[in-house]
């Protein structure tokens, strides 16, 4: 079964490149992208995903701008080339782990951009993320990449102009590649069980350094992943790869103001110490929450890896005041936030996913609301 991509040096097999490792349905390849307006005007995220056992590949563009989330969908049937566009989005690698440009056809729906990402930092492999269940099924067994940059290009909504400066806007991208549940869950016989999970990730901007923390906690707050890192290029020509990474921070640690009734942030702190011994304490602002749903994170309809026939196009345009923080499609969100760390100002997300109990912040049911002190 030869494809294009089989006359390329990247066989990790002696498969031909369209034969998956695994007949998993759960399998997948991802491409992920953020961007903010370092002042506030406008946030961006992109997605793009291919599920080769089921046979879909779906991606989404979206736009939060004037306390609206405009979103642009598409989903079909995945070619056996792993060509990186369906409908009217399209991500293009035009320079690996350095250039990447990420394009919507405004003509589709009304939602459009021609974007290019550039590195500022070289990319950082996170700890494989693997889960066995208590029956001894794995679960998840995933890694990825997060890479640091910037955006330059143009945004379109309903043929309203956003330009997008490379001087003012920054950029987080992640590659992630390997099994998660995604798309119509596997019929078993095993006993349901309520799902907990409670991850935080974020990715900040600083004028000189960027930071990086992540970490997933069990329900009574132990940690099974945690990563935290401070990387960036000492020039643009730098090397993005094959270079020793930076050192882990140690002492991870983050306080949480939350929104009463809700399982998002309202402030946070951030507290690492370096391999030197100095600590740094960093200070979350929010400025407002995007719902990852607006790129196919447990959307009703446009969830990843869900079938849509040959091809789909939809669009959502929903107010930032009208999502119901606590409805199952909500909980995955971002947190735009202003950074302060050391007299220096920056901007990035706290990323939020809280689902079933977490003993250290007082949550309490699977989706309850939190009684709103800090934790």
């Amino acid at each position: 079964m030869l494809t294009p991509f089989d006359d390329y040096p990247i066989h990790p097999s002696a498969d031909p490149i369209a034969h998956p490792a695994t007949g998993d349905p759960n399998h997948y390849d991802r491409y992920w992208f953020n961007g903010q307006d370092k002042g506030g005007e406008f946030f961006l995220a992109g997605a793009m995903g291919h599920y080769p056992v089921r046979g879909v590949v779906d991606a989404a563009f979206s736009v939060v701008h004037d306390g609206v989330e405009h979103s642009l969908f598409a989903s079909g049937r995945m070619p056996l080339d792993r060509t990186t566009e369906i409908g009217p989005l399209r991500v293009e690698v035009v320079e690996p782990l350095r250039v990447l440009r990420l394009t919507a056809d405004p003509e589709a729906r009304g939602v459009g951009a021609d974007l290019v990402f550039r590195a500022r930092t070289m990319a950082i492999e996170e700890p494989r993320q693997r889960i066995v269940d208590a029956d001894g099924i794995p679960v998840m067994d995933h890694t990825r990449l997060t890479q640091w940059g910037t955006w330059e290009g143009t945004i379109w909504i309903d043929g309203d102009t956003i330009e997008v400066d490379p001087s003012t806007t920054v950029a987080t991208r992640d590659r992630s590649w390997g099994v998660r549940g995604v798309g119509k869950p596997v019929e078993t016989n095993r006993p349901r069980r309520v799902p907990q999970v409670f991850w935080l990730w974020a990715p900040l901007h600083f004028d000189d350094c960027c930071t990086h923390m992540a970490l997933h906690e069990h329900s009574d707050g132990s940690r099974w992943l945690q990563t935290a890192l401070v990387p960036l290029l000492e020039s643009a020509g730098a090397p993005t790869h094959g270079v020793p990474a930076p050192e882990e921070m140690k002492g991870l640690r983050y306080e949480i103001d939350w929104e009463p009734g809700r399982r998002e942030m309202r402030r946070a702190a951030l507290t690492f110490v370096e391999p030197s011994g100095h600590e740094r304490r960093i200070e979350l602002e929010k400025l407002f929450t995007f719902r990852m749903r607006g790129i196919g994170y447990s959307h009703p309809h446009w969830s990843h890896g869900s079938s849509h026939g040959e091809l789909e196009i939809g669009r959502d345009s929903i107010p930032l005041d009208e999502f119901e923080p606590l409805e199952l499609s909500s909980l995955h969100l971002q947190n735009v936030c202003r950074a302060t760390m050391e007299g220096r100002t920056g901007v990035g997300v706290l990323e939020q996913i809280a689902l079933g109990p977490h003993a250290p912040t007082g949550l309490t049911g699977f989706t309850d609301g939190h009684p709103g002190r800090g934790a």
